[in-house]
């Protein structure tokens, strides 16, 4: 079916930069937004940034103006580019592929990528 691979996270001290990568691979006829979530421990995951087929961006409060989300249409990849990090970015990010048609399913879906671990050291 869909597998997202992301890629790009570690370790940084704070005010370092990141930059993380989801690329959806499968059969895939279309997409209609992708996104990165975030879940740091003993919280719920919470959406971070999402980017829709448009090119239409939004961002949490906690990181607007650090953190921009991106997307290569053609290669059904979305990346995250983190800059001037904070202790509190700290979690794991997952990417997420939203309304997601496939050439075997004439329904829309969601795929989750495994998880890629971000820590910022004060």
């Amino acid at each position: 079916q869909v597998q997202l691979v992301e890629s790009g996270g570690g370790l940084v001290q704070a005010g370092g930069s990141l930059r993380l990568s989801c690329a959806a691979s499968g059969s895939i006829s279309s997409i209609n937004a992708m996104a990165w979530y975030r879940q740091a421990p003993g919280k719920q995951r919470e959406l971070v940034a999402v980017i829709s087929s448009g090119g239409t961006t939004n961002y949490s409060d906690s990181v607007k103006g650090r953190l921009t989300i991106s997307r290569d249409n053609a290669q059904n990849t979305v990346y995250l580019q983190m800059i001037r990090l904070k202790p509190e970015d700290t979690a794991v990010y997952y990417c997420a592929a939203l309304g997601v048609l496939t050439t075997t399913t004439p329904i829309r879906d969601d795929y989750w990528g495994q998880g890629t671990q971000v820590t910022v050291s004060s």
